[in-house]
């Protein structure tokens, strides 16, 4: 058995060597490690919530604020600290998942968009005979309200360098999608290499994005049942305790020990049933292959 486990240590070892020095991937495991994405900075996810005029210290006020709202209805109800400061912590998180909410609505609001751009872009480029860079920030002019400003920064900088290469890397950057990427990336191609195909490219790109925009608009329509559902986690124990409390003595059966620590642990049960069924109703995102890749690299391939 020892003889076997040395065996095994040895040939991982190996391994690890052999994939280092010759496929250059580092880490422990089986495969290259792939790169995770920055996380967005608080001010970056209120940009993108709609909220750039919120600064962070506004948030924090708002988030006191509710909840102080919930901790006192808490305390109202249940007469206890313990529960008062659960519904407090609770209540007070309903700010930050307002703005993710409407951060992922933007967001998927900007993915059925890009079918239309692809199309349009798609025409620019062909039959009405316009460059690429031309082509692309006409349509971005077009585009969602969340995404003009990184085109127009795109612009700015396509205007100032004529690089295209750090234009799309801009652009890149200030979208942060993966279907961005992809485009960029076919532009920077089909802008440096030149060509007939960028049509061929495009299309099939829009079509694949609109096979996405229609599986994602499915599941969401499956998924409303289930989130008219989920808001009964809230509604119906506290429409109970409600009626415990009108019932008799009920209220007085909150005032124990007992009584406290039961509140307490079913407070804590729907905040964590809340929040579960929030991360199985989330739909995948597309992982972003070229996030990382430079524009000076890319060229340096192309040619």
């Amino acid at each position: 058995m020892l003889g076997v486990a040395a065996a095994l240590v040895a040939a991982y070892g190996t391994f690890l060597l052999w994939s280092s020095l010759s496929l250059r991937w580092d880490g422990f495991g089986f495969g290259p490690r792939r790169p995770k994405p920055k996380p967005l900075s608080l001010a970056q996810r209120l940009a993108r919530a709609g909220l750039s005029d919120v600064s962070a210290s506004q948030l924090a006020t708002t988030m006191g604020a509710v909840g102080l709202l919930g901790g006192a209805t808490g305390f109202i109800l249940f007469n206890g600290v313990v529960p008062a400061l659960i519904c407090a912590v609770f209540a007070a998180g309903f700010p930050v998942a307002n703005v993710r909410a409407r951060r992922l609505s933007r967001a998927a609001e900007a993915l059925d968009a890009w079918p239309r751009m692809l199309e349009e872009l798609r025409m620019l480029t062909g039959s009405l005979g316009r460059s690429i860079p031309q082509a692309l920030f006409e349509v971005g002019r077009r585009a969602p309200s969340e995404m003009r400003s990184s085109f127009r920064r795109a612009e700015r900088e396509w205007l100032l360098t004529t690089d295209f290469g750090r234009t799309l890397d801009l652009l890149k950057v200030g979208l942060a999608d993966a279907t961005a990427d992809a485009v960029c990336e076919t532009l920077a191609v089909a802008n440096e290499v030149g060509g007939g195909g960028l049509d061929r490219r495009l299309a099939a790109l829009a079509e694949d994005r609109l096979d996405d925009v229609q599986a994602r608009k499915d599941a969401r329509a499956k998924q409303a049942g289930v989130k008219f559902a989920r808001r009964f986690v809230l509604l119906v124990p506290l429409g109970m305790a409600l009626a415990g409390l009108s019932i008799g003595n009920g209220r007085a059966a909150y005032h124990g020990a007992g009584g406290q620590a039961a509140v307490a642990f079913g407070l804590v049960c729907i905040a964590a049933c809340w929040a579960w069924s929030g991360r199985l109703l989330h739909l995948p995102t597309e992982h972003r292959v070229f996030a990382g890749r430079p524009a000076s690299e890319r060229m340096a391939t192309s040619q």
